[in-house]
């Protein structure tokens, strides 16, 4: 199977992180893969914390790696956390930046491995029990990187640039355009199968399913009504994306209250028509089952 990412084939723009441990294979790593030491920090209200909540599901790392929910809002005015400034003063000297989620932490030494979503959840891969199927499959890599670009640029940053307050027309526009391209892509792809890559759950489908919910409840209400009903009339993209609701590592993570609160603290653009064309009742299909994460 093979998914061609967008043209320019750019990398992932996301945020700058701070702190890029790994976790390793053995002790030489200096962070060796050890059940019990290691510890998650997020928030499920942030499309980065919902994409490492579903994954730790999805590998069964209750156990060995517990996660710690930090509320919805940051509590404090430059974004951070309190609960995580201690984590940051600990590993940098004299940090005076925002203490952002998410955070894997060390809890041998009380400090922070990383803050970059994408190998967090590689080396979670990697510290998987034995009989959990892997999110990584050997030989799918450039299928799911792809499907990570396509979401990326594709997707959230197109529908971004297509709600954007003051943007010229003609820009919202072509973003509208690659936003409704690239939905077609991954709409023809799933018409016939259930799942992105080799008929199985990778971490292909968490990027995915995250960048869908993000756009139904967050970016869609900066778009126009007419621009919403063409992303709502990808109809396999869209029963993907409840029927994956329905899994309980997926749907029990859902703060769709938390979301509401974390997009308007943050948002400084004009809400649109449409606001009020909501494509999926998320509370409807998603299985919530208590103890998806401990704290």
């Amino acid at each position: 199977m093979s998914i061609t990412p967008l043209a320019a084939a750019r990398p992932a723009h996301r945020t700058a992180p701070g702190f890029r441990g790994r976790i390793g294979r053995d002790a030489r790593s200096g962070h060796y893969a050890v059940p019990h030491r290691y510890r998650l920090h997020l928030s499920t209200a942030g499309p980065d914390g919902l994409r490492l909540a579903v994954g730790h599901s999805l590998l069964g790392l209750d156990t060995r790696c517990p996660v710690t929910l930090l509320p919805a809002a940051p509590d404090c005015p430059d974004g951070g956390h309190t609960a995580l400034r201690p984590l940051y003063e600990a590993s940098a000297h004299h940090y005076t930046g925002p203490a952002l989620d998410p955070v894997l932490s060390d809890d041998w030494s009380g400090r922070i491995v990383s803050t970059h979503t994408p190998d967090i959840l590689r080396d979670l891969d990697r510290f998987r029990p034995d009989d959990r199927a892997g999110l990584y499959p050997a030989g799918l890599e450039s299928v799911i990187e792809a499907v990570e670009r396509m979401c990326a640029e594709g997707i959230e940053e197109a529908a971004q640039r297509a709600g954007r307050a003051g943007a010229h027309p003609e820009e919202r526009a072509a973003a509208l355009d690659t936003l409704l391209d690239t939905l077609g892509r991954l709409e023809r792809r799933l018409g016939g199968e259930e799942y992105l890559a080799d008929g199985r759950l990778t971490a292909a489908d968490i990027e995915l399913w995250v960048s869908l919910v993000q756009l139904d409840t967050v970016h869609r209400c900066h778009l126009d009504a007419s621009a919403v009903h063409r992303v709502a009339g990808h109809r396999a993209l869209w029963a993907y994306a409840r029927r994956l609701a329905a899994h309980p590592a997926f749907g029990r993570h859902l703060d769709l209250d938390g979301i509401a609160r974390r997009h308007h603290g943050r948002c400084q653009g004009l809400e649109a028509a449409g606001a009020a064309v909501q494509i999926l009742d998320w509370a409807g299909h998603a299985a919530h089952t208590p103890g998806a994460c401990r704290r």
